[in-house]
């Protein structure tokens, strides 16, 4: 089903035009009335021009048509040529740019939230004092985004959250009047990483408005094996997207995830090679594509979003499970020699598109060290710093001459500890962050993620003038300026960055896109077991219990402690549609559970500080693990920098605890509580998850990848039917876990349950049993 708009770009409203060689406009455009300082032109058969009245751009007048006078100089530049192909534009531009410009659109922003925080990594300030301190409009730019956009040149932003679709619509429009009043008036790229995902604390609502449309996390795509599906959440959220001022996608995350006890699985299309390459191929196609009108050339136009696959070669092989965001994870291991395998998604998928645009607009190589994989330099340096990795692999092999960015921070100094979130310069720690810039050049990236400071990048660029000549070097960086321009140009961002509020707030949530939506989360929903067909509930079953849960002290993500708590993982006023929940499991006629999968860290800054190597196992267990199969010496070790002398890794006999263990007790207590009364299990999945210490506790049980607590309760009831497939394994223990191998796609042994089902690839129940369809016959093991 495809859902579309009127353009976005047809709904501004502007004023006069300022003529350059004509004073009356011929019938080929139009002029309308103002809308603050925002002007339109509509040019038949051709774009709609948007400017600032305060940026000091004008329109001339070209053989009957008008053109934006972009760099004011009275003259139609060829990069202001609408009428041209975005190469021939982009490449006469980078030309005549400044090394400080090409320096500023090769960094991209850290993180931007509007408005701005007051505390913490992101925090930002107005006039000098916090937000709720300044008297500053939700809208306003803070000071750190003035600096950057005036001082640095930064023209590719990446935004987080955001007040409402409005405040989104009202700063872009004031981002890109103060680009288009400087130097060449390149406009600002907006991106964003995902932001689809659903609440667990908003029950849905098609007429819900503001809210964007809330669709399951892309292991839960997957889990639909419906490759349309995604392809149709690719289109609508990329309306969202352009709706917001958002032109680039951070995503998807096509990495293969082979190794069970990475961090990042649920953010992938999974392990399954050929699932993940469909699903790449849909995902892509649908935000980059735009057809008919919207249409401005090569498949791209005003609905297409850039998107920036993650993460070139492949992140999904950590040692261990470790994540490569901290120095204990900077390994990538390929123990199975299955290298090649994890450059399918990319090769045939991301690059090798069904639609026009062919192929993803840009590429995020991971932080990790492909370990002992450079063939031809020996080098063992992070993805970003590798000439093997990028220039010879993936530009020379592949023949991928789209934009390549590094992930985030790269190019910083490492913390005090390999537990500490700083920056990212693994294999490289020693060098200078000048000199880490310049490997990167070095080895064929074009952008430097989360850097807003361009004196590193100037004093690369030097660097390379001093190794290469002048002459090499300007070439050099042109090359990265020109593919750094096609994205900006062939979204159409160069003719009409701005946005009508009114427009953004129609379309963001509206109710076909929430609709669409809530269907994909339906579909995402598996059902793992259901002893004696306890689902759907019988209607006499009206009265639930839904327990509180207990957290021990654990390590979050960013390496700090959380103390422990208890809370409900769901609002169960949520249920009262369907329910009358119960404050106690005796006087109700079923229990619903909701937990979340088993997580643990892998590191500990105590074991190091009291003489261990810092390293422990990840479990994905409820119950306390005990790592007997460990690996007795790792496979990679070293940091030559704050941890020199750990020259192995291995965990062998330690104890990894899970943040959800404290869950078993509770399941165990309500299921001699309850009885032979049923007890519903709703795992929250983002790991391949043991399922022997809690199976035979429950009667049935649903993998939920994000999604609405009302869909939960469609499903219970028998409104909806479960569809959905395991787009992973569920291992029968940790032993399978530690004796898989980190790059080897789904070689565990999976569990087998009471009811003799094999929680495999692929595997899902419905009402009459196990599905065995067209999905189960195209994706198989």
């Amino acid at each position: 089903m495809q859902f579309k708009l009127s353009k976005l770009h047809m709904a501004l409203t502007s004023s006069a035009i300022i003529l350059a060689g004509c004073s009356e406009p011929q019938n080929r455009w139009s002029q309308s009335e103002p809308d603050g300082d925002i002007r339109r032109v509509v040019v038949a058969g051709g774009p709609t021009l948007g400017y600032s009245a305060r940026s000091g751009v004008s329109i001339l007048e070209i053989d009957g048509l008008p053109f934006k006078d972009l760099n004011r100089n009275g003259e139609l530049d060829t990069y202001e040529d609408w009428r041209l192909d975005a190469t021939t534009r982009a490449t006469s531009l980078a030309a005549a740019l400044s090394k400080e410009e090409i320096a500023g659109l090769m960094l991209y922003s850290r993180h931007q939230a509007i408005p701005a925080p007051e505390q913490g990594y992101f925090a930002a300030t107005y006039s000098g004092k916090p937000f709720s301190e300044s008297g500053a409009a939700a809208d306003a730019l803070s000071d750190q985004q003035l600096e950057f956009i005036t001082q640095s040149n930064v023209r590719h932003v990446l935004l987080t959250s955001v007040q409402s679709p409005r405040v989104a619509a009202n700063w872009n429009n004031n981002l890109q009047q103060l680009a288009e009043g400087i130097g060449f008036g390149i406009p600002a790229n907006n991106s964003s990483d995902p932001r689809h995902g659903a609440r667990k604390d908003a029950e849905y609502n098609a007429g819900s408005g503001g809210t964007i449309s809330q669709w399951p996390e892309q292991l839960g795509l997957s889990a639909t094996f419906e490759p349309s599906i995604t392809q149709q959440f690719g289109e609508i959220a990329g309306q969202e997207y352009r709706a917001l001022g958002i032109t680039t996608a951070l995503s998807p995350q096509i990495d293969l995830a082979t190794e069970p006890r990475w961090s990042r699985f649920y953010g992938t299309f999974g392990g399954h090679p050929q699932l993940a390459t469909d699903m790449a191929q849909a995902y892509i196609d649908g935000f980059q594509t735009s057809e008919g009108s919207d249409e401005i050339g090569g498949g791209w136009g005003w609905h297409s979003v850039n998107t920036m696959v993650k993460h070139w070669p492949g992140g999904g092989t950590g040692e261990a499970g470790r994540d490569a965001h901290f120095a204990f994870g900077k390994f990538g291991v390929y123990p199975g020699n299955a290298f090649e395998t994890h450059l399918k998604p990319f090769v045939e998928g991301a690059f090798n598109l069904k639609g026009k645009t062919k192929m993803a607009s840009a590429v995020m190589p991971y932080y990790t060290i492909s370990y002992d994989q450079d063939t031809a330099y020996g080098e063992n340096v992070g993805n970003g710093f590798s000439k093997y990795i990028i220039n010879d692999l993936l530009r020379e092999q592949v023949g991928y001459d789209g934009v390549v960015c590094t992930d985030w921070l790269i190019t910083g100094d490492e913390g005090a500890s390999p537990g500490d979130f700083a920056g990212k310069s693994w294999g490289v720690e020693t060098l200078s962050i000048a000199e880490r810039h310049f490997k990167v050049l070095e080895a064929g990236l074009d952008q430097f993620g989360g850097n807003n400071d361009m004196q590193p990048v100037l004093a690369a660029f030097q660097m390379l003038e001093d190794k290469y000549g002048a002459d090499a070097a300007r070439a050099r960086i042109e090359r990265s300026t020109v593919r750094l321009l096609k994205n900006i140009f062939r979204v159409g961002l160069f003719e009409n960055p701005y946005l009508d509020a009114d427009t953004t707030e129609r379309t963001v949530g509206q109710p076909d896109f929430m609709k669409a939506g809530y269907d994909a989360q339906l579909k995402s929903l598996v059902m793992i077991k259901n002893a004696d067909q306890t689902l759907p509930l019988a209607k006499d079953k009206k009265v639930v219990y839904v327990p509180k849960n207990s957290f021990p002290e654990t390590t979050n993500f960013f390496g700090f402690q959380d103390p422990p708590q208890e809370k409900y993982l769901i609002d169960r006023k949520l249920l009262a549609k369907d329910f009358e929940v119960s404050e106690s499991p005796a006087e109700a006629d079923f229990a619903l559970v909701f937990v979340k999968s088993p997580v643990s860290s892998g590191y500990s800054k105590q074991d190091r500080a009291e003489g261990g190597n810092g390293y422990l196992p990840i479990s994905l267990q409820h119950e306390d693990y005990v790592a007997e199969h460990g690996r007795k010496n790792s496979i990679a070790a070293g940091d030559p920098v704050v941890d020199p002398e750990i020259t192995n890794r291995s965990y062998q006999g330690k104890t990894g605890l899970s943040n959800s263990r404290l869950d078993l007790p509770m399941l165990k207590e309500l299921r001699a509580t309850m009885g032979d009364k049923p007890i519903i299990l709703v795992v929250s999945v983002t790991n391949p998850m043991v399922f022997a210490d809690v199976e035979p506790l429950v009667d049935s049980i649903i993998i939920e990848f994000g999604v609405q607590v009302s869909a939960i309760a469609d499903m219970i009831t028998g409104r909806e039917e479960p569809s959905g497939l395991l787009p992973m394994q569920m291992p029968l223990d940790m032993k399978t876990v530690e004796l898989q191998l980190e790059d080897v796609p789904m070689d565990m042994q999976p569990y087998v349950d009471s009811q003799g089902n094999r929680y495999d690839f692929a595997f899902g129940l419905n009402w009459a049993g196990v599905i065995r369809d067209k999905r189960t016959e195209r994706y198989t093991k």
